[in-house]
């Protein structure tokens, strides 16, 4: 089949790649422009992992207010280069996990934040709601890791649905612009404020 320059161009602005990457996922798949979506997510993925390490010593600090100004969001989101910092991918960026933030009400950057007491807390109050039912043990310690496993993804940012596009997890999300962007992304802390409430820091 002969890829079209009008093809590419359709699926350059569905995904931002190149266009020889576009051509080249295009050609792979026979014109089929939703898989050549589905493969350029793949090659870029991958290779936003590789980025993971990298050192992120730039970004912005965003605030988003909402509701008249009785809900409001501050974020700190890093990259490896100003350059990055200041692109619109990157503030758009920046400024949807804020509103995230405020619409989901995570309590945590990632897995690696929560805190000891907070684990052992909702391990015991699952275990006990496991052993009311007269589970054997065995079965009780697979309930128990699979209700933590949706805990994960009520508290901590990077695990929970994406709030405008549940389909995927806001670190989907983030690894999506890490290889659209060309640099490794980090968020560092948030702080989610409602009028009336206490809030505590949330770090990375």
């Amino acid at each position: 089949m002969e890829i079209t320059s009008a093809m590419v161009k359709e699926l350059r602005d569905k995904t931002g790649a190149g266009i020889m990457d576009c051509k080249s996922a295009l050609q792979e798949t026979g014109g089929d422009l939703e898989e050549a979506v589905t493969a350029l997510r793949k090659k870029g993925l991958a290779a936003a992992a590789k980025k993971a390490g990298r050192a992120t010593s730039e970004g912005l600090i965003h605030s988003y207010i909402h509701a008249g100004g009785k809900l409001g969001v501050l974020l700190e989101v890093n990259c490896e280069t100003d350059f990055v910092a200041r692109t619109e991918k990157f503030r758009e960026l920046v400024h949807c996990l804020a509103m995230h933030v405020a619409a989901a009400e995570p309590r945590f950057v990632g897995k690696d934040d929560v805190t000891e007491a907070d684990l052992e807390r909702e391990r015991e109050i699952f275990s006990e709601q496991a052993r009311a039912t007269g589970k054997p043990d065995h079965v009780i310690a697979k309930i128990v890791d699979g209700k933590m496993g949706k805990f994960y993804t009520q508290v901590c940012l990077l695990e929970q649905p994406y709030v405008r596009d549940p389909d995927k997890t806001v670190g989907t999300l983030i690894q999506e612009a890490i290889a659209a962007l060309g640099e490794n992304i980090h968020v560092k802390r948030f702080e989610r404020f409602k009028l009336g409430e206490d809030a505590g820091v949330r770090r990375a």
